[in-house]
């Protein structure tokens, strides 16, 4: 599921089968620009479309935060997150003081907007990729639509970042740094996706019908809700990274490939 605001009708939902004994990924359903009607949301709209297939899947991974900072649900009381003894607290402090050894200006992290998994895929990989906190002031909104969404739902679900898992599999895959770190923009963007999908279906065994094919490549949501699929297929097959050591275990994960 790739969401937007809920406001505008460019959610999509991308549905993917495997075939195992073909070792076939195959792009069964893509519906895009779900909007709300006069008497039916979007929401309800992309929850009766996940509901069609819930017996037969494995999860439902979606592109925005499932799960609020931790100073957001913790209720004790609170002592400020410069002394407060949570793991998710502790972890974070311990972490900017890594960072900010190599780093000026000196940073502090936001523990009612952001989340241990963000600060991590923000500094700790092999660049640095600008993500967005759960509750920073664009990705707000999403988080409260994937929340009110992911929580009628009886599937497991995920947590993905698209152009984490476009930059990771475009590596493999060949396809220039150029066009996966361009994917999502208005000018050029869609010969990157263009190139990103030819390659994906020459090398991975991924099939599209053409009509979808097209549709990725014009429409961004579509194709990021194709990549959030793919991830957890990715998932499923035992190739996404694991959480790193002494990561709070309560806390959310964003699956990304090895």
């Amino acid at each position: 599921v790739s969401l937007s605001g809920g406001k505008s009708d460019k959610a999509c939902v991308a549905v993917l089968e495997y075939f195992p004994a073909h070792k076939k990924v195959f792009l069964s359903r893509l519906y895009e620009k779900i909007k709300s009607e006069e008497y039916m949301s979007a929401d309800l709209k992309i929850h009766e479309i996940l509901l069609q297939y819930h017996e037969h899947v494995e999860s439902v991974a979606f592109d925005v935060p499932l799960t609020l900072p931790k100073c957001v649900r913790c209720e004790l009381e609170c002592p400020g997150f410069e002394t407060c003894s949570e793991k998710e607290m502790e972890w974070l402090r311990e972490f900017y003081n890594k960072v900010n050894k190599k780093k000026k200006p000196k940073k502090m992290f936001t523990p009612y907007t952001q989340r241990p998994v963000e600060a991590y895929i923000g500094h700790s990989l092999e660049e640095p990729f600008d993500i967005q906190h759960a509750l920073g002031a664009n990705m707000a909104p999403l988080t409260a639509r994937a929340h009110f969404i992911q929580r009628r739902l009886e599937v497991p679900t995920i947590e993905v970042f698209p152009k984490l898992t476009v930059w990771r599999l475009g590596q493999e895959i060949k396809v220039a740094k150029s066009h996966l770190r361009f994917h999502r923009h208005a000018v050029g963007g869609d010969e990157s996706r263009r190139l990103f999908l030819t390659e994906l279906a020459n090398r991975k065994d991924v099939f599209f019908y053409e009509q979808d094919f097209k549709v990725m490549i014009e429409n961004n949501h579509a194709f990021e809700a194709f990549i959030c699929a793919y991830t957890g297929f990715l998932k499923f097959q035992g190739l996404t990274e694991p959480r790193p050591p002494r990561f709070p275990s309560k806390e959310a994960w964003i699956e990304f490939p090895k």
